[in-house]
Order: C-alpha cells, then structure tokens, then sequence
C-alpha cells in the first residue's frame, strides 16, 4: 500500500482528522506566542510553565476529574501569574523562580503519581505525560471544541493587539511612556501562554514543549529580520512541522510529540544551512 493511500485510509476515521486540527492550531498558537517570547528572552517561562502544569495535572488526576483540564488550566494560569508578580515583587527573582517552580512540580507530580496511581506502570504513565504519547488520537469531541475556542481567542488577541505586543517586545520602556500598560500585556501574553501550553501536553508532553515556542521562531529568524516576516514564517513552519510529524507519526507508529520536534529541529538546521548560504551570495 503507498503512503499517500495509507494516509487517505487513516483520514477517513474523524479521531484522526480531530487530532490534526489540533496539533496544527496548537502549533500555529505556540508560534505566535513564541515571537514575542523568544524576543523578550522569556521563553524559560514556557518551560517552567510545562512543568507546573506536569504537577497539577497529577494532581487532578488524584482527584478523579473528569477532565483534568478543567484544574489544569486555571492554576497553570495562576502560576504564569505568580511567576510575573515573582520577577516584579519578590526576592526570588527571574530564573531562580522558574528553576524552583518548575523542578518542585516535577518532583512533587511524580512523587505523587508514585503513591496514589492505580496502573501498574508507573514509569510508563509518567513518560508518556512528559514526552507526548497518542492520548492526542483519543480526544474527546470536548476536547476538541475546547481546543478550537482557546486557540481562536489566542488567535484573535495577537490580532487585535499586535501593535502593542510589538511595541512591548521591542522596546518596553518606550511603550510604557507612550501609554501602553506593559504590566497588564506581558501578564495576558503570560496567562494565554500557559492556556496554549495546557492544550500542547496531550500533542508533545510537558518537556518537548518549549521546542514549539522556540525552533519555529529561531528557525524564521535565521532568513528574516522584521517582526512581521519572522512572525509569518514561524507561524508556516511551526504548522508544517506538526502536520508533518504527525503524519509520519500516525503512519510509522512513533512517538508524535518526540517526532514533531524532530521535525522543527532538522528544519532548524536546514534554515540555518540556507541563512548562511543566501548572506555569503
């Protein structure tokens, strides 16, 4: 059977079709949040984000919800929030706030899943949380409805407010003398950040997250220079990697999260191969 006839076999089942449309939102999502992120040098936010929200889905599922997203998502939202008000407020400053969130909820979640789980594979449960497994081929319709709503409202808030995104990435002081309220924008990049990381655990798991903010972002970065171009071609590379990877992944049966940022990784070098190609010409 030829590959383009296995996919076409495959498409035909909706979970299939449910798990491309969101992997390619979620991707599209992660690489327009990334811009700003990678710009400011905040993409350790994402990380320590993944691992709180680790923590607290393990915890959620201690607690038999019935979707563990519905605790997940809301408390990684605070914890974006208490990371900020950390950096502004605290002695605890920068990247000794990530390093202590992110390492406690990693070892509190397994610690925790250790003692309550009912399975009898452990290690198993726990790796395929932090490395992404095919629970994105097993979503529920929910799932998918919820997915399509956040993404869109992240969607539409870069939309809406890209000039002030723009304004703070580049030059924050500026913008706050020119009236723009910097505080309130980086919390609200901040808390749809951790709301796009909450949907990407099921796509790659909490540890690969952070590669669909970054390798999109620095892969357009090696061929354009204005925010506007670099923001365009990382939204086209961030989307073609995941469908991409995931189509290898459905077809080969390897792991998708693990697969698709392999794919942003060799496109990484392959952007840097060009960038250095096109500036000797």
């Amino acid at each position: 059977m030829s590959i383009i006839e296995t996919l076409s076999m495959y498409l035909e089942y909706p979970f299939v079709r449910s798990a491309l449309i969101v992997g390619i939102l979620i991707a599209l999502c992660s690489s327009l949040l990334g811009v700003p992120l990678v710009l400011k040098r905040f993409s350790y936010i994402g990380d320590g984000l993944s691992h709180a929200a680790f923590g607290i889905m393990v915890v959620a599922g201690i607690l038999h919800f019935s979707n563990t997203m519905y605790l997940t998502l809301p408390l990684t939202v605070l914890c974006a929030i208490f990371i900020l008000c950390g950096n502004q407020n605290s002695k605890i400053k920068g990247d000794a706030t990530i390093a202590m969130i992110s390492t406690g909820s990693l070892a509190l979640g397994y610690l925790l899943k250790n003692q309550f789980t009912t399975g009898p594979n452990v290690s198993g449960d726990v790796c395929s949380t932090l490395f992404g497994s095919t629970s994105i081929l097993t979503l529920s319709s929910v799932d998918v409805i919820l997915c399509i709503i956040l993404s869109a409202f992240t969607i539409i808030f870069y939309i809406m407010f890209y000039n002030k995104i723009f304004a703070i990435t580049f030059d924050e002081t500026f913008a706050a003398s020119s009236g723009v309220s910097t505080k309130t924008y980086n919390f609200a990049i901040a808390c749809v950040t951790a709301v796009i990381i909450v949907l990407a655990m099921n796509l790659v798991g909490s540890l690969l997250i952070s590669a669909l903010i970054i390798f999109p972002v620095l892969s357009a970065m090696r061929l354009f220079k204005t925010f506007m171009s670099v923001t365009l071609c990382s939204a086209i590379v961030s989307v073609l990697c995941a469908l991409s990877g995931m189509l290898f992944s459905i077809i080969k049966g390897t792991p998708v999260g693990c697969t698709i940022v392999a794919a942003d990784a060799i496109t990484f070098f392959a952007f840097t191969l060009l960038g250095k190609i096109t500036r000797r010409s």
